[in-house]
């Protein structure tokens, strides 16, 4: 089913944003059979941990974010099946969705850990506040539109 022209911009945005959701979670996964930046970054601001000990951090991280990375393509796909619903909630969740997304990736992007360093790379920092953008954007047409009545 083709859905509206109006309809079409606030949906568009929220695809995006579970897509780019979806990529976020997975980039710490290619990460670690890549460039390794996580386990860099951890023994760089570790430099007496184990080898071991960094592989146990790189793992908390990864469950971590798998957790945040869930939370988020659940919260896209409430959000635009509320949309799609008309649920007159739907903009006020949206932005308390984008508002609490927002700020685990600033957390995540800024939050120094107790060697003085960030907690994670700032390159795997920014990829977590990716699918924000697509937040803006979806939250903003969200309110700009009418009321479902």
């Amino acid at each position: 089913m083709t859905q509206p022209p109006h309809e079409r911009g606030p949906l568009a945005a929220m695809y995006a944003g579970l897509a780019l959701t979806v990529l976020a979670m997975i980039a710490p996964y290619i990460d670690g059979g890549t460039t390794h930046l996580l386990a860099d970054h951890i023994r760089a601001g570790y430099p007496d941990y184990s080898q071991a000990r960094v592989d146990s951090a790189v793992t908390t991280y990864l469950v971590l974010s798998s957790v945040v990375g869930a939370l988020g393509v659940l919260a896209w796909l409430t959000a635009a099946w509320a949309f799609k619903e008309g649920k007159r909630w739907a903009r006020p969740v949206a932005t308390v969705m984008f508002v609490l997304g927002t700020s685990v990736g600033l957390a995540g992007l800024l939050t120094k850990d107790t060697s003085g360093a960030t907690g994670l790379p700032p390159e795997l920092g920014w990829v977590g506040m990716i699918p924000c953008l697509a937040g803006v954007p979806a939250v903003t047409s969200l309110w700009r539109r009418r009321r479902p009545t």
